[in-house]
């Protein structure tokens, strides 16, 4: 037990040469005295993102330098930034994507981006560009401890498991949205074309081999389960991943920058700021296809273009 309790410990590594600050116990750290641009220096960009695969979610204040062109010309230094595939772009951007929230309209549900797709992001950077006096906290989720203490039980169902994700789902629990029309409305334009993908509920690392939960939101059902099962099931499981001590909270600042491998974590706004503006824009960065434990690829199940699809205008 104290050899599992060690490896949760959210130590920053000595030998790294940035001034990191861990921030919860198990999942992510503040990162002083970096400004972020399209052109930092080898060493810099190869600390930073080591310390993205250790901590999961990594923080910067004060990225006031940050304009849409720097952001997108930083997140390339990440890998290949792309676009959402059904969302557009923010206005006048190529990659970015504009989350622009009132009366508490946020996506308060736990997820891991686009992972209704094979090769979804492997990491996203959101750049906080108004944000309320109080509220409109993000929350992240480490997915490697959530397996990691999974009782062996579980660990033997899990290691062998498969889910079926999609963007069709609940859009008003999604969003913390009690507006029919509204959910509706963003429902045309987010499943303008339906994807479902199979992919394993314990996913390896490429870079580090570590095992982690692959679930969140988008999960229709598992393969080989029916609904209801599934639902339950589903619940233990995001239980264990979203426990308090397996989290990290961002009290978000204007100029503010949060990074996270979303190939090991899951992570949700919390909608509690009423009337008050909150503005984030996100790039996210091109990801492989995730590997299960036995050597197997998620696979596309379904692309298909809804009937009820918004044209784009």
């Amino acid at each position: 037990m104290t050899d599992q309790i060690h490896n949760f410990v959210n130590a920053k590594d000595a030998e790294s040469p940035l001034d990191i600050v861990p921030v919860a116990g198990r999942i992510g750290a503040e990162i002083r005295g970096v400004a972020l641009s399209g052109d930092l220096d080898p060493v810099t960009l190869d600390a930073i993102r080591a310390a993205l695969v250790r901590h999961k979610v990594i923080f910067f204040r004060d990225q006031d330098q940050l304009t849409d062109e720097r952001h997108e010309a930083f997140a390339a230094l990440l890998g290949d930034p792309v676009a959402h595939p059904t969302v557009p772009v923010a206005q006048g951007s190529r990659y970015l994507l504009e989350l622009d929230s009132k009366e508490g309209y946020a996506a308060s549900s736990w997820h891991t981006d686009v992972t209704f797709v094979e090769a979804y992001p492997k990491a996203s950077i959101l750049r906080a560009i108004n944000v309320p006096q109080a509220g409109g906290d993000t929350l992240w989720a480490n997915g490697a401890t959530a397996y990691e203490e999974l009782p062996e039980a579980l660990k033997t169902l899990v290691d062998g498991l498969w889910a079926v994700h999609s963007n069709k789902y609940d859009y008003a629990a999604a969003l913390g949205s009690k507006d029919a029309k509204r959910s509706e409305e963003f429902s045309k334009i987010f499943a303008s074309t339906v994807y479902e993908t199979e992919h394993p509920v314990v996913r390896v690392h490429p870079e580090t081999g570590e095992r982690s939960l692959l679930l969140g939101h988008f999960v229709k059902q598992f393969v080989g389960l029916n609904p209801a099962d599934s639902q339950r099931l589903f619940a233990v499981l995001q239980d264990h991943i979203t426990k308090p001590e397996n989290t990290v909270r961002w009290r978000w600042r204007a100029g503010d920058v949060a990074i996270w491998d979303n190939r090991s974590t899951q992570h949700r706004a919390i909608a509690d700021f009423g009337l008050q503006r909150r503005t984030l824009r996100r790039a996210t960065v091109n990801g492989d296809v995730p590997v299960a434990i036995d050597g197997r690829r998620s696979r596309s199940v379904k692309i298909e273009k809804s009937p009820e699809a918004v044209p784009a205008e």
